[in-house]
């Protein structure tokens, strides 16, 4: 108890405008969301933030006789797109949480969760204003503001891990079996209540869906508790640090991993197609946008003897079984790159570079998007994997000379370390010193006033 109070005046006793001044250090902005000592972790979120900018440039830049591929490798591969991404922002919250347990006061803890989780909704807030005005029609400001993309959900699941990580394993593990496998029917109700014009359901349709439903509260949410419950274990394997300990967990997530993508797998097997409802081999688009992938698959020319009769529901983001699938295939990839990075100590330029995009991946997220209309549906394959190998690169180099030469002043990481730092000072502290402002403020308001008025008698 006396070392929390002792924090607490250490951080109180620092004005926050000047706290704020203070220089972060490059490996802060390296590793704010890093789970430090675990390289492997890096690796894939690299991996991932590689693939989700390998799919949103095929989707723009790919001419009419080659997006027929986008449509193919983005369904097969999206293992490695926004719910890998996802899965291993909630597992690094975990991790983080845990490292700091006992080394700072609970309320900071939380303090800096939560601000961090804010301040990423509110760039996926901003994002939404543009994402949804341009591309879902029948919407408009102020709905618009809404929408559960990616950005969203990882701010969300930033504060729903943190109290995920207050329930048992077990306890998380059924809360979030039962949201993948209440989701569906869920869904469901609330697209017949929208249709049937329900006022009340519109509106929890319009919360817990939303009108961009990429990454929706429903099933996604599970993430939050399962994820939870692999970041535990892998804590546990960092905090023993033998070779015993990690060969223990790769068992863990390798095992684990290969049971849930067949289980996925065996009960996604029946095939849908887009429609405007739910049938017995229809889903409505709207709900479920990744189902278009099955129209782009149909768009192709070179071989147009080749059709395909549905998507299976182990691939249409958003179902139970996609959810399933996904989260064992994360759990597989995680295990065999911890196994060659962490284990066998494997490292080379390749694992190095991918390694850093992962450090920087909220700002490639965010910065890829720049210039994503220079080409589009212009390039050939070939013209394509030249330009898309050349723009990753670009982003990178630019990600680097950012945060090493200019300490990374202004980038999304630099704004998370900082919301991080105004979390960490006490909420008192913070509320105290934002009524010395507002009372100086006011205080000069009310001299200028003073003044105007001497002159004006004058």
């Amino acid at each position: 108890m006396s070392s929390e109070k002792e924090n607490e005046i250490d951080l109180d006793s620092i004005p926050l405008l000047d706290y704020l001044k203070k220089a972060i250090p490059v490996e802060e902005l390296r590793d704010y969301s890093s789970v430090r000592r675990i390289g492997s972790i890096d690796f894939v979120k690299g991996l991932a933030i590689v693939f989700i900018i390998l799919a949103h440039t095929a989707g723009a830049w790919l001419d009419s006789t080659w997006l027929f591929l986008y449509g193919i490798v983005f369904s097969f591969l999206d293992i490695l797109g926004p719910s890998l991404f996802v899965f291993l922002s909630a597992l690094s919250v975990v991790f983080s949480i845990r490292r700091k347990k006992g080394a700072l006061p609970e309320k900071v803890i939380r303090n800096r969760i939560f601000s961090r989780g804010i301040m990423i909704i509110v760039i996926a807030i901003i994002f939404n204003l543009v994402s949804i005005e341009f591309t879902i029609p029948g919407y408009s400001f102020p709905a618009t503001l809404w929408g559960w993309n990616i950005l969203m959900f990882i701010g969300a699941s930033q504060i729903f891990s943190y109290y995920a990580l207050k329930l048992s394993k077990i306890s998380r593990a059924v809360i979030g079996m039962f949201i993948i496998f209440t989701s569906d029917a869920i869904r469901l109700w609330l697209f017949q209540g929208k249709v049937a014009g329900d006022v009340f359901i519109t509106i929890l349709h319009y919360i817990i869906v939303s009108p961009s439903p990429m990454t929706p509260l429903l099933p996604w949410l599970s993430i939050c508790f399962l994820s939870s419950i692999f970041g535990e274990y892998l804590y546990e394997a960092m905090i023993g640090g033998t070779k015993k300990d990690y060969k223990k967990l790769f068992r863990t997530f390798f095992y684990w991993g290969i049971f849930l993508v067949l289980t996925g797998i065996f009960l996604g097997s029946n095939a849908f197609v887009p429609g405007t409802g739910f049938t017995t081999s229809e889903l409505p688009l709207s709900e479920y946008p990744h189902i278009d992938l099955l129209n782009i698959m149909q768009t192709k020319s070179i071989f147009p003897d080749i059709t395909y009769p549905g998507m299976w529901e182990f691939l249409i983001r958003g179902r139970a079984p996609n959810m399933i699938y996904n989260l064992g295939a994360a759990l597989l990839l995680i295990a065999i790159s911890f196994y060659f990075i962490d284990i066998k100590r494997k490292m080379n330029n390749f694992i190095s570079m991918t390694n850093y995009y992962g450090k920087v991946s909220l700002s490639l997220f965010l910065l890829h998007f720049i210039f994503i209309t220079l080409f589009l549906h212009s390039l050939n394959l070939v013209a394509f994997a030249f330009v898309y190998f050349g723009y990753v690169g670009f982003w990178g180099f630019l990600m680097y000379i950012w945060n090493e030469l200019y300490g990374g002043k202004g980038s999304p990481e630099w704004f998370m370390v900082q919301v991080g730092r105004i979390g960490q000072k006490t909420s008192g502290t913070v509320k105290k010193e934002i009524q010395i402002i507002e009372k100086e403020v006011k205080e000069t308001v009310q001299k200028i006033k003073q003044e105007r008025d001497k002159d004006s008698k004058g």
